[in-house]
């Protein structure tokens, strides 16, 4: 399958709602838990995505259109959210992200991308050169891998409460 703007825009313009319907008013018990270890939480989560709002996406997208020599991806900080998020409370995360997010597919819109344009090519700095085409691929399956990881945290929670059932719920494994 080709992807194409309209339907990158069509799934990444759903996620913001998404987001609110999953997580408004739910437990800080849930909001904040996370799977063990170094996983993330609900909460770590959407601040992980506003940071990918303001840094990641766009921003690259301009270096793989632009005319540059040198068009090299600043590396991305997966962990920038602990700090940035921190005191916010949820509500202003997930205003904050649908903004930056309805922000973005606009200019996404605007570039009137074409399919030259997706053949257009920068330099990632763990994967080497990589496409606008996979780049755009990459911002909608991140949207429903996290989108996943916290409907799989917040079941994760009551794992242990769900007896034999366990052995048909996958997202428990």
């Amino acid at each position: 399958m080709h992807i194409s703007v309209s339907d990158a825009i069509n799934l990444l313009s759903r996620t913001p709602q998404v987001l609110e319907d999953l997580l408004h008013g739910i437990p800080d018990s849930l909001l904040h838990a996370n799977e063990g270890g170094d996983s993330w939480s609900p909460y770590d989560v959407v601040g992980h995505l506003i940071h990918g709002e303001k840094t990641d996406w766009i921003p690259r997208m301009k270096i793989c259109l632009s005319d540059d020599d040198h068009k090299t991806f600043t590396p991305f900080d997966r962990f920038a959210q602990f700090e940035d998020s921190k005191g916010k409370l949820l509500p202003e995360l997930l205003q904050t992200f649908r903004n930056l997010r309805e922000e973005n597919l606009a200019t996404l819109q605007n570039f009137h991308l074409s399919s030259e344009d997706f053949k257009r090519t920068a330099i990632h700095p763990a994967f080497g050169t990589v496409t606008l085409q996979q780049l755009l691929a990459t911002w909608v399956v991140h949207d429903q891998n996290h989108i996943y990881q916290i409907t799989r945290t917040i079941s994760h929670q009551y794992r242990d409460e769900t007896g034999p059932w366990r052995a048909y719920l996958r997202i428990i494994e």
